[in-house]
């Protein structure tokens, strides 16, 4: 399956053992990953302002997650597609990499439900198909 994480669900990947950690972890054993350099940014910056990881380490997080993942660059969305600007290359991202899924806390985009096909779920009902 083809999917995009979206930056929360990447942070907290890696800041705790977790059911984001476990869905990161199969994501990679069995699944092929998007990532776009927004989204690369957004994590490393969030690891550094929000966690207080060294600059060091949220550098070699975001060069793991572009050995990992395919990078691909987000397509150019309407503005009026969802309430919060910063979460229109997120849906890009989906978008030009094609995926079915893109995985995500954040209530704005799962507000939406569904954007052209790409369907938004939280860690726990991506967890549940994948267990199914």
């Amino acid at each position: 399956m083809n999917l995009v994480l979206d930056t929360n669900v990447i942070i907290a990947a890696f800041a705790a053992r977790g059911l984001c950690a476990d869905i990161f972890e199969l994501c990679l054993a069995d699944h092929r990953l998007f990532i776009s350099s927004h989204i690369l940014r957004e994590v490393e910056d969030k690891l550094v302002r929000k966690l207080r990881l060294p600059v060091s380490r949220a550098t070699e997080i975001r060069l793991y997650l572009e050995g990992v993942a395919t990078l691909v660059t987000p397509v150019d969305l309407s503005p009026e597609l969802c309430r919060d600007p910063d979460d229109l290359p997120v849906i890009g991202t989906a978008l030009a990499a094609q995926v079915t899924i893109l995985v995500t806390g954040d209530n704005d985009l799962l507000s939406l439900g569904a954007v052209q096909g790409v369907r938004m779920l939280t860690p726990r009902q991506f967890w549940e198909i994948l267990q199914h």
